[in-house]
């Protein structure tokens, strides 16, 4: 029986409930949407729909910016809860604005930096969902609505003002067009933020073109987040009035905690406006501004951004005659070039974690998701973004400078310590031991040896005890799994090195994944202080917070040795117990708890594909020889959770991780060991994908015979060669080359069976 078959037989009956709602859910969203032409231009940005993802889970940005652009500009919806993480979900109808920062797929929120609603109705107050009769906020529809990556556009209802969008990396270009008979205004809210709003902020008329202010935030991370902006016009400001929350005040400038500002232009049609953010000073804004937009021509930056990003899509081609599959390609690779974002000032200058200034003369980065992105992202970038690789290290160097420990989940400069582990580590080690070498190697191994050998969450346990005691620290199994994960990586860093200390020393705890295995149940558990198993143990538990597992269940955990799968695999009774308890995680029925976790989405028994922490686990069975298993479901995962609907991501796409998933299983391949660059052979979806690598090499991959039955890897060739193994080396698609798989209907059970033949 084929997996798919077998699946929708034995899989529990929430699963199918779940696919029916979901199929309904699309049909109903479909219905909705106006109905589109088919796509036949060449250009690749035209497949790019940032639609996919703004509804159920998703949490994508929607808006316009350019690849790994500061700023990145787009509606904002009233928030009303977590789908509302990126400031905009597809369900809904009212606008407040357009802000020049956003989030992409997170799980938690902040930014919205910056808010700008155009008006012809002098209004301050919001409004609220029920009624915004008395509010700026205006309803919407998709009718009206044009969204690419390079520009945006809206019809607000209310006020039947046309809004244009479009960004250079700092600076965000508006064009708006008023209809006849009312004056032009709009409205620069400063205490709106998605979520959190401002404690501080200040606006200030510099002439009768040009505004600016601040806006001090404690959001997501706690500490103070500054946005300082300078607002140019290209029609006089007839009139400048500042308010104090929906109060007037006199004069040019007010420095509050609540600061609005209205201007108005007059009798004329049309305005834009030019915004430019820094995190350093106003000054810098207007220096950004100068320097990236020097003109008004609102087209030329339109075809400017698209330019950018035709390069960038252009790093990878698929053929295909199925156009759907072109539009979730294209975008699943768009969403992994909207983070980690720029975020220094054209002249190199930033605020660091500690509050200070500090120039560079490279680019800086910030919104490291790392949690997330360690286990896909990343190990892409390191193929496709060659001259990324060297300059993100060094931003996370950066930070370690600023707060002694690597980055954990970094915000435009602020530490948010969100999510368990740390998962800079392997990111620095891929990069290391793939070769980059813009980076200093000893201040990195330093900063990787002081990170891990502090007391951080957990840590200390580690060094005293070699485990994370339960009843001393919450979610002590999945942060104990992720430092090994972190040491694995520590350790091959260190073996690279030649550092024979750190070769022990981290190649031993990363063996320590090991004291929380039961070995009865076969479950890793938490362990209390006087090393007993926690009671009540329940594997399909979920709480949101608070027990031994980060999002997820005992079930889900089995897997999260991805450092060293064999070391796992020696933990069963033997290989076929091993393969068995594999089977039966897609088996197995629903989840259990009263907080069970929303971010565990996507469900298939109890792989859970909508969060990070079982990415790797379905290429699991080539270490076992049992390649073809992988095969089927990667291939189920991809079609059925990956669809160009606005729902159709599974999960919250989380920076780029969840695409980053789709576009390496796309091409038949997938990291297991976040460190180690290898990739382990899954089912090529297209018939061709051609990668533009490191050195402007190209590496293509060939699946011949492929078709939506022929699943399975009969044989592979890397240039013309037979190839035997059920792995490819980084080494080996850098360099460029072809890999040619053909494809079958039936399992190929010898393909990669050998000891020789499975992953290192």
């Amino acid at each position: 029986m084929s997996f798919k078959n077998h699946l929708l037989k034995s899989r529990f009956p929430l699963w199918g409930i779940i696919l029916l709602i979901a199929a309904l859910y699309s049909t109903i969203i479909v219905s909705c949407k106006k109905e589109e032409k088919p796509l036949t231009a060449t250009n690749l940005i035209q497949y790019v729909d940032p639609y996919i993802g703004s509804d159920y889970h998703g949490h994508v940005f929607v808006g316009t910016s350019v690849p790994f652009g500061m700023v990145q500009l787009g509606p904002n919806n009233i928030y009303k809860g977590w789908d509302w993480c990126s400031g905009y979900h597809y369900s809904d109808s009212i606008v407040i604005g357009f802000s020049h920062t956003h989030l992409s797929g997170t799980g938690s929120t902040d930014l919205g930096d910056v808010l700008i609603m155009p008006l012809n109705e002098i209004q301050t107050e919001r409004g609220n969902q029920d009624d915004i009769t008395n509010g700026y906020a205006s309803k919407y529809s998709h009718d009206n609505e044009v969204v690419k990556p390079n520009y945006y556009s809206l019809l607000l209802d209310k006020y039947n003002i046309k809004a244009e969008l479009t960004t250079t990396e700092r600076v965000g270009f508006h064009k708006y067009t008023y209809p006849k008979g009312k004056p032009a205004s709009i409205l620069i809210d400063l205490k709106e933020g998605i979520r959190h709003n401002a404690y501080e902020a200040y606006v200030k008329k510099l002439d009768d073109y040009t505004i600016q202010g601040y806006r001090y935030i404690k959001g997501w991370g706690k500490s103070s987040r500054r946005v300082y902006f300078v607002l140019k016009s290209d029609k006089k400001i007839e009139q400048f009035t500042a308010y104090s929350d929906n109060t007037p005040k006199h004069g040019d400038q007010l420095r509050a905690d609540v600061v609005k500002s209205v201007l108005t232009f007059g009798d004329v049609d049309e305005v834009k406006l030019k915004v430019a953010i820094s995190s350093v000073s106003c000054d810098n804004a207007l220096l950004n501004l100068e320097s990236e937009l020097n003109h008004w021509d609102f087209d030329k930056i339109v075809a400017e951004s698209a330019t950018k990003w035709e390069q960038q899509l252009a790093k990878m081609q698929i053929e295909t005659e199925n156009e759907a599959d072109k539009r979730i390609f294209y975008t699943a690779q768009y969403h992994t070039l909207l983070a980690p974002m720029l975020y220094c000032d054209v002249n190199g200058e930033y605020r660091g974690i500690d509050d200070l200034i500090y120039k560079t003369d490279r680019k800086n980065y910030s919104t490291f998701s790392l949690w997330d992105t360690y286990r896909a992202l990343h190990p892409l970038i390191t193929i496709t973004q060659e001259d990324m690789v060297d300059d993100m290290v060094n931003s996370m160097l950066s930070i370690y400078d600023q707060q002694g420990k690597l980055p954990i989940w970094t915000l435009m400069g602020g530490e948010t310590h969100t999510m368990v582990g740390h998962s800079s580590v392997p990111v620095l080690a891929d990069a290391y031991i793939k070769g980059f070498t813009g980076f200093d190697k000893t201040r990195a191994f330093t900063a990787i040896k002081n990170s891990m050998l502090s007391d951080y969450r957990g840590l200390a346990y580690i060094q005293s005890q070699e485990y994370i005691p339960s009843d001393k620290e919450g979610e002590s199994v999945a942060k104990a799994l992720e430092y090994a994960i972190a040491d694995g990586s520590a350790a091959l860093f260190a073996q690279k090195l030649g550092d024979a200390n750190g070769i022990d020393l981290f190649g031993k705890r990363a063996k320590y994944y090991k004291h929380y295995w039961d070995s009865e149940s076969k479950f890793f558990r938490g362990k209390t202080s006087e090393g007993k198993w926690r009671e009540a143990f329940d594997p399909f538990r979920s709480a949101h917070r608070g027990d031994d597992y980060c999002e997820g269940t005992a079930w889900q955990y089995i897997w999260l040795v991805p450092h060293d799968v064999y070391g796992l695999i020696s933990l069963f009774d033997s290989e076929d117990d091993f393969v068995k308890k594999l089977d039966n995680l897609f088996e197995q029925g629903g989840l259990t708890g009263d907080d069970i976790s929303p971010d565990i989405s996507g469900l298939i028994g109890q792989y859970a594909h909508g969060n990070e922490p079982g990415h790797h686990t379905l290429y699991l069975y080539p270490f076992a020889g049992q390649q073809w298993k992988t095969a089927e479901k990667v291939r189920y995962v991809m079609d059925k959770f990956y669809t160009d609907k606005p729902d159709g991501i599974i999960g919250n796409e989380d920076c780029g991780q969840m695409s980053a998933w789709y576009l390496l299983s796309a091409m038949g391949m997938y990291q297991v060991n976040p460190s180690n660059g290898i990739f382990v052979f899954g089912s090529p979806k297209f018939d061709k994908v051609s990668v533009k690598t490191r050195g402007n090499n190209t590496f293509v991959i060939e699946a011949e015979n492929n078709s939506n039955k022929n699943i399975y890897i009969q044989e592979v060739y890397l240039n013309g060669e037979p190839y035997t193994k059920s792995y490819i080396n980084y080494n080996d698609i850098i360099k460029g080359g072809t890999l040619k798989f053909i494809m079958g209907d039936t399992p190929n059970k010898d393909f990669g069976s050998a000891k020789e033949d499975r992953p290192l």
